[in-house]
């Protein structure tokens, strides 16, 4: 895989540079809540503008129906951008339109612009390889190389991630670079003991990283909502607490394949409980109880690790040289049930070892509740794209920069 220091020692002045960044920040009537993907990709567009490239910046946000949707437009995004960079930013109101190539005309070397979300055009997610092929020939005539550095997107078999690189000489940017760093560390001589902590709302979401993760990881930590399944699993009553009957016999099946490999599962001892799901708008005190975990009242629902179990999680990853984390423990939106999540973020944060904080959810928690992102060894962008790598599988938007 060619990075971006091979293209910069290439000289890139005037060089038009297609950089497939993700933009795909959280948006709150039209306002930036998090602007931490927007952050991760300043290295690479600063280094190639400093060097002089046109730098033509593109992206996707959300999931609009290939059409243009204005709750989706990346308008707030190039403007943030600008704010980083301290420069202003064009941004075409379109993807490969009039707009899109009069603003790329417009650069002058070391300038940039944003084009308009890429899913606003079917052809970026089209199924159809002839569609995604029109499509991305009509982004590669905007540019005279491409760098990807969407690490959040790069799972994702689409035109600007999988199409376009073949079109143009391309290369990985630094965030890219760094992330599949990272995930070699994850797979790859890993240093012990080594503890994966899992979380989130459902399980079937982490079936594929808990089967391949048997085979490396020392302990698996389960918290979130998938919890009760692996709870309901071992015979505990789980109440009204989120459930996936259909996939019992599969966390039965890793229970037992873990038992049989020496690898720890450990799960909930306590459980904070409530009877209705906590208002995340107001915040209103949710007065929740605490009770042992296989004592869940019928009409009662888990929200959050108990304290002994927060107490027990950071006991066991106190020790580990090799940490990754995906996935809240509990409703960390509502501060009466964020304990869990804050104990897991606080204990990798006390961690001597490397530890990794695996996008999604789990980076935004550690945001929203505070923490200085420096402690940690890595947070990264990308939640479903490091899960699949982790499972095992090849993600298209790295294999196309590899070929």
């Amino acid at each position: 895989m060619k990075t971006i220091d091979e293209l910069l020692t290439e000289g890139v002045d005037g060089t038009r540079v297609f950089v497939r960044a993700d933009l795909n920040v959280p948006l709150a009537d039209g306002t930036i809540t998090d602007d931490g993907r927007i952050r991760a990709v300043l290295p690479t567009v600063k280094a190639l503008a400093e060097a002089g490239a046109k730098v033509i910046v593109a992206s996707h946000l959300g999931r609009p129906k290939g059409a243009p949707d204005p709750a989706f437009s990346l308008l707030p995004a190039a403007v943030r951008l600008g704010e980083l960079l301290g420069t202003h930013v064009a941004f075409a109101q379109d993807t490969v339109g009039p707009a899109a190539h009069d603003a790329v005309k417009g650069l002058e070397p070391g300038q940039v612009a944003v084009i308009e979300n890429l899913r606003f055009n079917p052809g970026e997610t089209s199924k159809d390889d002839t569609e995604r092929a029109q499509f991305a020939d009509q982004l590669a005539a905007l540019a005279d190389a491409y760098v990807g550095d969407g690490f959040g997107a790069v799972h994702r078999k689409h035109a600007s991630v999988y199409d376009l690189p073949a079109r143009l000489p391309h290369y990985a940017g630094y965030l890219i670079a760094t992330e599949v760093g990272v995930l070699k560390k994850l797979t790859e001589d890993v240093k012990r003991p080594y503890a994966v902590v899992l979380g989130g709302a459902k399980v079937s979401d982490k079936l594929g990283v808990i089967d391949h993760l048997l085979e490396k990881a020392d302990r698996i930590l389960i918290g979130g909502g998938m919890a009760y399944t692996f709870l309901k699993a071992k015979g505990y009553e789980v109440g009204a607490s989120l459930l996936q009957e259909d996939q019992i016999p599969a966390v039965q099946d890793y229970l037992r394949r873990a038992d049989a490999r020496g690898v720890e599962f450990v799960l909930p001892t306590d459980i904070k409980v409530a009877a209705e799901f906590p208002d995340l708008k107001t915040k209103a005190p949710a007065h929740p109880t605490t009770v042992a975990a296989d004592a869940i009242p019928g009409d009662q629902m888990g929200l959050d690790l108990g304290p002994e179990t927060a107490k027990r999680y950071a006991a066991k990853l106190a020790d580990a040289a090799t940490v990754f984390w995906n996935g809240p423990m509990g409703v960390f939106e509502h501060p009466d049930y964020a304990e869990g999540t804050r104990a897991v973020a606080q204990a990798l944060v006390d961690s001597q070892g490397f530890t990794v904080v695996g996008g999604g959810d789990s980076a935004a928690a550690v945001r929203i509740l505070g923490f200085d992102e420096n402690a940690f060894g890595h947070i990264s962008t990308g939640g479903g794209a490091s899960l699949e790598y982790l499972e095992g599988k090849t993600l298209p938007g790295l294999a196309a920069l590899e070929n």
